[in-house]
């Protein structure tokens, strides 16, 4: 399968033993600029003098970067349509969105341009370009990968996460992200908290099938806190995702993408008093969960409420999204691809307390295997 220039914004060749990784343009590479998807940016980009701390455990295992992979302007978009550098081609269907923000880092694995990529994840930056291409994606927990040497987008959810095509790459990915990670062996009955969110035709019913197809015990969870924490996620993601990006707003607003400049005017009407009653809601959601899983091993939602749309249809994604309470309590979550009815695959979304994706890869090999019987 051929890979269209526009995955990358730069490509190297690599020679001899060792996994091929992609590296999302946001993520600075000693030696090499960071435009972060921006034209802006890149006509003063100059080359980072040292590598992000994320990329410590890949330099010191002998990993093989073949590239910088292309991103929604600033990381602040769902859709992965870059008008400056282009836009990556769904593998699926090239007439479909490739999902944002880490579009690039997506198609590097689902064309077997590389065999793990490193995505930032701020509201499914992660799971949203895994689930439009059929791949798996991994959100960390906020604050177990160091984000030194990223880009700031909105800085108390942004975290850094593995993308590759199955778990077992995911959790190589951990191993070069974290050494010494390994998913939890338990195969014993995992407890399941079904959010029951409306969905497009087939999408539930894929749910359905593979948690069916498991041992796990399931059980219905009201989500309606789950869609309250989604309304206050997004104001408190733009306010923040401005203070980051002021410098450049103010100076260039007119020379961004205009769906990225629009979230950026909006973060910048965001009144303080949002900000302070998003915090407050933050701690209420969280508390929360942490009651849902005293009674749950895992959560589990679709991870988008609809199938890719096509390009010309792509803003229908930003309502389509289950990604944002993951960040807005700062727990992990995995997307992987299951199959439905339909031609293309749906994705399933697994949650876990902050610091269980052990867990939740281990989770993910049983949900696999449930698809595949």
């Amino acid at each position: 399968m051929t890979v269209a220039a526009s995955t990358f914004i730069s490509s190297f060749t690599v020679s001899g033993p060792g996994t091929r990784v992609a590296v999302k343009d946001i993520i600075d590479m000693a030696g090499v600029p960071t435009t972060s998807g921006s034209r802006v940016l890149a006509e003063t980009a100059q080359p980072a003098a040292q590598d992000a701390a994320c990329l410590a455990g890949l330099r010191a295992a002998g990993g093989q970067i073949v590239g910088r992979t292309n991103l929604h302007e600033l990381a602040l978009g769902v859709t992965g349509i870059n008008p400056w550098f282009g836009t990556p081609e769904n593998p699926l269907d090239v007439s479909r969105v490739p999902g944002g923000s880490s579009s690039g880092s997506a198609v590097a694995v689902a064309t077997g341009a590389a065999d793990v990529a490193y995505g930032t994840d701020t509201g499914g930056s992660v799971r949203i370009p895994a689930a439009c291409c059929g791949i798996s994606g991994l959100k960390t927990t906020f604050g177990r990968v160091p984000v030194a040497g990223v880009r700031p987008l909105a800085p108390t959810m942004d975290t850094i996460g593995p993308m590759a095509r199955d778990v077992a790459g995911l959790v190589l990915g951990m191993q070069l992200l974290e050494p010494g990670f390994t998913p939890d062996p338990g195969t014993g009955p995992v407890r399941v908290g079904w959010l029951r969110i409306p969905a497009a035709d087939g999408i539930n019913d894929a749910v359905a099938k593979v948690l069916r197809a498991t041992s796990w015990e399931v059980s219905d969870v009201d989500p309606d806190d789950w869609l309250t924490a989604t309304r206050w996620t997004g104001p408190l993601l733009v306010a923040e995702a401005y203070q980051a990006n002021k410098e450049l707003f103010d100076k260039h607003a007119g020379r961004l993408s205009p769906d990225v400049a629009q979230r950026l005017d909006a973060g910048r009407q965001v009144a303080a008093e949002t900000v302070t009653a998003a915090t407050a809601a933050r701690a209420r959601f969280r508390a929360q969960l942490t009651a849902l899983f005293e009674r749950f091993d895992v959560l589990v939602s679709p991870t988008l409420l609809i199938f890719p749309p096509p390009l010309d249809d792509a803003g229908r994604l930003l309502e389509a999204r289950c990604t944002l309470p993951v960040n807005f309590a700062g727990v992990p979550a995995l997307s992987l691809p299951i199959p439905a009815s339909g031609p293309l695959p749906a994705s399933i979304q697994l949650m876990s307390a902050p610091g269980g994706e052990e867990r939740l890869l281990a989770a993910g090999a049983v949900i696999e295997a449930a698809a595949s019987s």
